[in-house]
């Protein structure tokens, strides 16, 4: 038998007491000495056995939780288990973030013809003109100055996941340390060449995310790098809240809501530790004519595709659940699984999530570049997406609200599918395109019937090209053709076979 130590910490973060407001530090080390002095009388048996691996998370699927676009759901059932000292730390150090020595403080835009259309005042947080275009350098670059010096001339190491590689480069090159991406070896080279440039080291593993992220976190122990995670860290955390800070200080008068897209969670997170326990002299609250009332402080919202909502799913059920599998249009943010930290602060400090179609999202991306002339990333756009989603939905009038854009690196491949599918009717139903897979039988007139069968009875299609190939399948052939249908499929004539691509 031999006494075991159990100290304070602040969820995984070593606490910082110089940096806390001095009202603040007396209880907070009275909170410290008191559970340090209980720790000492605790009792334990040591054993040489390796501790027990955590239970696996649920598995879920994202259809499981859909309602209707612009609906807050998934509300916090707040289990008051979010420590308040822990907070008002993260918060704290939100204010001494190290950001500022490579970024600026992103313009807070008020967006004229939205606001006309909508009835209400509607500003973009705009991100994606940071360095980078993205909202990522902030946490990679705090978690990164942060670092001794011993380590970052050690080098540090991540997965490409996005922008937060681009982030973690860009930090890397300021600092003067080298830093290591892993990536698929299905990554475009397009992608790796321009991290490649900025100096990084590339090293191509692997046919998936895990398996570079599994490389990445054994090698970074092999080379003693420091591995920078792109959202599940209190350091990367408070640097992405260094945009609620902003926020603040930027907004003159009355707030309803900032509305924030979500993947892994680190960005909502971020803001809400800072707006939900910001001190009541910068507190915003919500206008008094508000049908939501008068009595809270300005609402943080996530925003998540309808087919990657993990934070959604997680609040839903009360713990952090592990997707099946996500969509990958809004590239990002299709995560299966947020983060344990992120989570955590999300249950306490959130107000819901709102969750979007790909059709919205890219019906914003053009109203984005109707109104500023900027290209967003489907990422970038998620948020604007929700915010009028939910303006729709709740009828807002005169109220003001804010919608983070987070991302600007956009897919050139993908513009002109956007530009389609994101052509709103007076329904504000997308008419897009859509590319089908058709098996065939091998016989004359096949694609024929196929048009007289099948396409007369669902919709009037108007093809616009399609490619023929020769015996695909025993028997048959298959013949890829795009049209106006929001679907894609394969359709097997002679088998009745219709399955999704």
């Amino acid at each position: 038998m031999e006494t075991q130590n159990f100290s304070f910490s602040f969820a995984g973060a070593s606490p910082q007491p110089h940096l806390l407001r001095p009202k603040f530090l007396p209880n907070l080390m009275r909170m410290i000495d008191t559970c340090n002095n209980k720790s000492k009388k605790i009792k334990a048996t040591t054993t040489s056995s390796a501790p027990l691996p955590p239970p696996p998370l649920l598995r879920v699927s994202s259809d499981s939780l859909q309602y209707a676009p612009g609906f807050l759901g998934a509300v916090p059932d707040r289990d008051g288990s979010g420590n308040a000292a822990a907070v008002e730390y993260c918060r704290t150090n939100i204010v001494a973030s190290n950001f500022y020595q490579v970024a600026v403080v992103s313009p807070l835009q008020f967006a004229p013809k939205i606001s006309q259309r909508l009835g209400v005042n509607m500003w973009l947080k705009r991100e994606d003109l940071q360095p980078g275009h993205s909202f990522k350098l902030r946490g990679a670059y705090n978690m990164m100055s942060k670092l001794p010096r011993e380590h970052l001339e050690r080098g540090v190491i991540c997965t490409l996941a996005g922008n937060h590689s681009h982030g973690v480069a860009l930090s890397a090159q300021r600092l003067g340390c080298n830093a290591m991406i892993v990536t698929p070896v299905t990554t475009s080279e397009l992608e790796w060449k321009r991290l490649e440039r900025l100096g990084a080291t590339i090293v191509l593993v692997g046919d998936s995310h895990d398996e570079a992220q599994a490389y990445a976190i054994r090698r970074g122990e092999e080379e003693g790098r420091t591995f920078i995670p792109p959202f599940d860290h209190p350091d990367v955390i408070m640097g992405h809240g260094t945009v609620g800070m902003e926020i603040v200080d930027q907004m003159q008068g009355s707030l309803h809501a900032i509305f924030v897209p979500v993947g892994g969670g680190g960005l909502v997170a971020g803001i809400a530790a800072y707006v939900k326990m910001a001190s009541p002299e910068v507190r915003v609250c919500i206008s008094e004519n508000s049908r939501f009332g008068s009595s809270y402080i300005v609402k943080v919202i996530g925003v998540e595709p309808i087919d990657a909502n993990a934070m959604a799913l997680s609040l839903h059920h009360g713990k952090r659940v592990l997707l099946d599998q996500v969509g990958d249009f809004v590239k990002g943010v299709d995560v299966k699984v947020v983060g344990e930290e992120d989570f955590r602060l999300c249950r306490e400090l959130i107000d819901g999530v709102v969750l979007v179609s790909e059709k919205a999202i890219c019906a914003s991306m053009k109203d984005m570049h109707e109104e500023q002339g900027t290209i967003l990333e489907p990422a970038g756009a998620l948020a604007l997406a929700g915010a009028e989603a939910y303006c729709k939905y709740y009828g807002l009038k005169d109220e003001t609200v804010v919608a983070v854009t987070s991302g600007a690196n956009m897919d050139c491949s993908t513009v002109r599918m956007v530009s389609l599918v994101g052509n709103a009717d007076g329904q504000g139903e997308a008419q897009g395109e859509a590319m089908l897979a058709i098996f065939l039988p091998e016989q004359p007139d096949s694609f024929e019937r196929f048009c007289e069968q099948f396409c007369d009875r669902i919709v009037e299609i108007n093809i616009r090209e399609f490619t023929y190939k020769n015996k695909f399948l025993e028997g048959e052939s298959v013949v890829f053709c795009r049209s106006p249908l929001l679907s894609v499929v394969y359709i097997s004539l002679s088998t009745g076979l219709v399955m999704p691509i």
